[in-house]
């Protein structure tokens, strides 16, 4: 029986989604909890649809976990849910769970995650600040408009990923976009089939270099071939990103998509998802 839960969470107080001995993650919280509420007797395994970094923000989280099938599906699912509500700290919200269709796996089914990165480059607005990051210069966010089209569609993002090793940088980048939300805040939207290690930080570092003139786009778009990480680029501070919503296909495409995204993309086969 495979569950599907959708979860928020404030990730200042975190060291990112995986578990890591001895420090405090969502994944590690989730995984002491679950057994405990459902009376298990053995632990749970978590996968997540995309991991957020220490100090990552997450309004959209999807994550999904087996459990052994119960007489009662719809009992135990509001059970869980109910349970989790009254034990879980403030900074995590379980906002539903849910019976996953055939073929669901959170992570590889996925065929796009959206983040938002948030910005005070004026007066920052107190009620904000452990959301946005501040900027003491003024970001023109035409400048990265303009250049948006330019950065959007299949691409290498080595120049703005920590290389892993046996990973591909290539990434399909669907959306990019900036504007002025509520406390005049700069809001960077990045959304993509997928993103490698650093990539949303290193993007809207560089974006940002663009916006208050120190660099030009032509310098932006030329980091497409640049084939490796590049140093100069600025990885932005966490406290700035939050994962906001994911993507799935219809639930019969479900199990195909998974098998598709498992397998290594380059930039001759590579194909845009639905």
């Amino acid at each position: 029986m495979r569950l599907r839960l959708d979860i928020a969470y404030d990730g200042t107080e975190f060291h990112g989604w995986a578990a890591q001995r001895g420090l405090r993650t969502v994944q590690e919280e989730l995984e002491a909890w679950i057994p405990r509420v459902l009376r298990l007797s053995e632990p749970v395994s978590l996968t997540c649809a995309g991991r957020t970094d220490a100090g990552v923000h997450a309004r959209g989280q999807v994550v999904h976990l087996d459990l052994p099938e119960v007489a009662d599906i719809d009992r135990t699912i509001a059970d869980l849910a109910y349970r989790l509500r009254n034990v879980l700290p403030a900074d995590l919200v379980v906002r539903r769970v849910s019976l996953a269709p055939p073929g669901f796996d959170a992570r590889f089914s996925a065929i796009w995650r959206r983040y938002v990165y948030r910005i005070a480059d004026s007066t920052p607005d107190p009620l904000l600040r452990i959301h946005v990051t501040p900027l003491r210069t003024e970001l023109d966010l035409q400048r990265i408009n303009a250049v948006a089209s330019r950065l959007t569609g299949l691409h290498d993002f080595a120049a703005f990923c920590k290389q892993r090793e046996g990973a591909t940088t290539i990434r399909n980048l669907l959306q990019l976009s900036a504007r002025r939300t509520w406390g005049d805040v700069a809001e960077i939207t990045v959304r993509a089939d997928a993103f490698c290690h650093s990539m949303v930080r290193s993007l809207v570092g560089a974006l940002v270099a663009v916006a208050t003139g120190r660099r030009d786009a032509a310098w932006m778009v030329g980091l497409l071939d640049a084939g490796e990480r590049v140093g100069e680029i600025r990885v932005m501070p966490p406290g700035g990103l939050t994962l906001e919503e994911v993507g799935y296909p219809r639930d019969r495409e479900l199990a195909a998509r998974a098998a598709e995204a498992r397998a290594r993309r380059t930039l001759d086969t590579a194909e845009s998802p639905a």
